[in-house]
C-alpha cells in the first residue's frame, strides 16, 4: 500500500504533530520520499510527493515572506512540510505566520520532535517505500503466475479474465482487423467503439509500437500481439499500478503465443480452402451452381465475386522491399485469407491468388496486409466465370508495378496510363487484362477481329461488315456477345477508348520474352 502522511503521524516512534486542524484529504496526500533543506526557495529542487524537512535557519518571519516560502515549496510539488523542534535550533514551536501560511495554501504542516532525528523520519519513508515496493512485486509474480496457470488451459479468454480479476483492468483480443476474438470482462463489452482510432493506428504499424488515449474518462491502451507478424492486438480499458504494469510484457508474451498456435491449428482449414480454390480454377466451364456450391462450402456467399492476384517481396513494412520468398507467400496469403471472408487464397506460381466478394474494400485489405505489393483487382463477375476475372487481375500486375498501386480492371484512366508508359511488357498486360475473357471463348479470335474491325471504322456497321465479307447482324451478334463476356458498353465512351487501345496493342506485335 502507498505511505500516507496519516500513517507516520500514526507511527508512536516519529511522534510527529500536526500544527493546525488538516483536513483528512490531505493528510491521505502519497509521500514518495523525505527530503532535508533549508534553502529559502527549495521548490526548484524537489521532484514532488516529498516530506520536505527544515530547520528553519533561513525562514522568513514576515507573513508575506512565509507565504512565499510556503507557495514556492506547494508549486515544487511536496506533499508536507515539516519543521524540526528543539534545544539549540532556530524555533522550539512552529510560528504562527509559517502555520498560517501553510493553511491558507493547503500544505500540511507537521513537527519534528527534539529526540527524532530527520534521520529516522528518512529511514521511516524510505522502509515504508521498500515495502510498497516488495508487495508489488510479489502482486506482480502472483498475477504472473496466474496468468502462466491460465495459459495452459484453452483459448484466450481464460488469461484475460485471470488478468481482470487480478488487476481490476479490463482486457480483450482483437484479431488484426479490430474484431473481437476474446474478452476478459463478463458484464461489460470492451470499449471497441471509442478505441477504433486507437486499434486501426496500431495496427497499421504492425509490432513496430504500442499507443494509448482516453476517452470518456477512461484510459485505453492497445498492444500489438505476434511473434514475426501481427497476429492480433490487446485493448486495455483502466489505468494499470506499477504491479499491474509490471506485469503487461508477461500477458503480451502469452497471448502471442497463444495467437501464434492458433495459427498453426488453423493451417489444415487455410489448405481446405486452397484446395477449393484450385478445384473451382481448374474446371474451365463449372457450372454456375457448382461455382456457387463450392464458393458457399467456405462461407462464400457474394453473388458476384472478383479475382485479386498480388505479387509477394520481401521485409514487409522493415525497410526497402527485397526479393519475395516462399515463407513471405504463405504468410502474406494466410493475412489474407483471415481478413477475407470465405479465406479463398491460394499461392500458386509464385503470387497469390484470391476470390474475394463484390461488396468486400479489397484495396483497404490490400493497404494493410500486402502494402506496396503489386496487386491486380479483376472486375466482379459470376462465380463461374472467376477465372475471367483472375486472368485480368493478373494482366494487371505489370500496371500495378510501374504505377505503384494495385490496378483495378476497368478503370478510366489505366489507359492514359499505359499511353505515357509506353512499356511493350506492360502494354501487353494491359491488352490481356481487357481482352482476356474473349481469348477464353469459343471463336475468341473470331469476337477479336470483328470488334477491332468495328473500332477502325468508327462504329460503321456496313462497312465492317463489308470489310468482313459477313452481315451486319453477324457483326451485331459478335459485339453483342463480346461485350457480355468482357462486361464493357460500346456506348460507354471511356470503354470503347480501352478497347481499341488493347486491340491495336495486339495488332502491334507479340510481348516480347523475359
Amino acid at each position: 500500500m502507498p505511505l500516507h502522511i496519516a500513517d507516520l503521524l500514526a507511527r508512536p516512534d516519529l511522534n510527529l504533530s500536526v500544527t493546525y486542524d488538516v483536513p483528512s484529504r490531505l493528510l491521505a496526500r502519497t509521500v514518495e520520499a523525505a527530503t532535508v533543506s533549508d534553502l529559502p526557495a527549495p521548490g526548484k529542487w524537489l521532484q514532488g510527493g516529498e516530506l520536505l524537512m527544515t530547520i528553519g535557519l533561513l525562514l522568513p518571519r514576515e507573513p508575506g515572506a512565509c507565504r512565499a516560502y510556503v507557495r514556492d515549496v506547494a508549486e515544487g510539488g511536496a506533499a508536507c512540510l515539516a519543521l524540526g523542534l528543539g534545544q539549540g535550533l532556530p524555533y522550539q514551536e512552529a510560528p504562527e505566520p509559517l502555520v498560517r501560511a501553510a493553511e491558507e495554501a493547503g500544505l500540511p504542516l507537521l513537527t519534528v520532535p527534539d529526540e527524532v532525528p530527520f534521520i529516522a523520519v528518512t529511514k521511516a519513508v524510505f522502509d515504508a517505500r521498500a515495502d510498497e515496493q516488495r508487495a508489488a512485486l510479489h502482486r506482480a509474480f502472483a498475477t504472473q503466475r496466474r496468468l502462466t496457470a491460465a495459459a495452459a488451459g484453452d483459448g484466450l479468454r481464460p488469461m484475460l479474465e485471470e488478468w481482470t480479476a487480478a488487476t481490476g483492468v479490463g482486457a480483450a483480443v482483437l484479431d488484426p482487423l479490430g474484431r473481437l476474438l476474446a474478452a476478459g470482462e463478463r458484464e461489460t463489452s470492451p470499449p471497441l467503439g471509442e478505441a477504433r482510432e486507437l486499434i486501426e493506428r496500431v495496427a497499421a504499424r504492425g509490432l513496430r509500437g504500442s499507443a494509448s488515449s482516453t476517452a470518456a474518462g477512461r484510459q485505453l491502451e492497445v498492444q500489438p500481439l505476434g511473434a514475426r507478424r501481427l497476429r492480433g492486438l490487446l485493448l486495455l480499458t483502466g489505468r494499470p499500478d506499477d504491479a499491474a504494469r509490471s506485469v503487461v510484457p508477461g500477458l503480451v508474451s502469452l497471448l502471442s503465443l497463444e495467437l501464434e498456435r492458433r495459427h498453426l491449428r488453423d493451417e489444415p482449414e487455410r489448405r481446405r480452402r486452397s484446395a477449393l480454390l484450385s478445384e473451382l480454377l481448374a474446371d474451365e466451364e463449372p457450372s454456375g451452381a457448382r461455382a456457387r456450391d463450392l464458393l458457399a462450402s467456405a462461407g462464400l456467399t457474394a453473388e458476384r465475386v472478383r479475382g485479386v492476384v498480388v505479387e509477394t517481396v520481401g521485409d514487409q513494412g522493415h525497410g526497402a522491399p527485397s526479393a519475395p520468398s516462399e515463407s513471405a507467400a504463405h504468410d502474406m496469403a494466410a493475412d489474407l485469407a483471415l481478413a477475407m471472408p470465405g479465406g479463398l487464397v491460394r499461392v500458386a506460381g509464385g503470387v497469390i491468388e484470391a476470390v474475394v466478394g463484390e461488396d468486400l474494400d479489397i484495396r483497404d485489405v490490400l493497404g494493410r496486409f500486402a502494402p506496396r505489393c503489386p496487386a491486380g483487382i479483376g472486375p466482379a463477375t459470376a462465380p463461374e466465370a472467376v477465372r475471367v476475372s483472375l486472368r485480368q487481375a493478373t494482366g494487371l500486375l505489370a500496371v500495378s508495378r510501374a504505377g505503384g498501386a494495385p490496378a483495378e480492371a476497368r478503370q478510366s484512366e489505366a489507359s492514359r496510363l499505359l499511353l505515357d508508359l509506353g512499356d511493350r511488357r506492360t502494354l501487353h498486360g494491359y491488352a490481356d487484362t481487357v481482352l482476356g475473357p474473349l481469348d477464353l471463348a469459343d471463336n475468341g479470335e473470331e469476337l477479336i477481329a470483328t470488334l477491332a474491325a468495328w473500332l477502325e471504322t468508327g462504329g460503321a456497321w456496313d462497312a465492317t461488315s463489308r470489310r468482313l465479307g459477313v452481315h451486319r447482324h453477324t457483326v451485331r451478334n459478335r459485339l453483342d456477345k463480346a461485350m457480355d463476356l468482357t462486361g464493357r458498353r460500346l456506348d460507354d465512351p471511356d470503354d470503347r477508348f480501352d478497347l481499341w487501345l488493347a486491340t491495336r496493342i495486339r495488332r502491334g506485335g507479340t510481348p516480347p520474352g523475359p
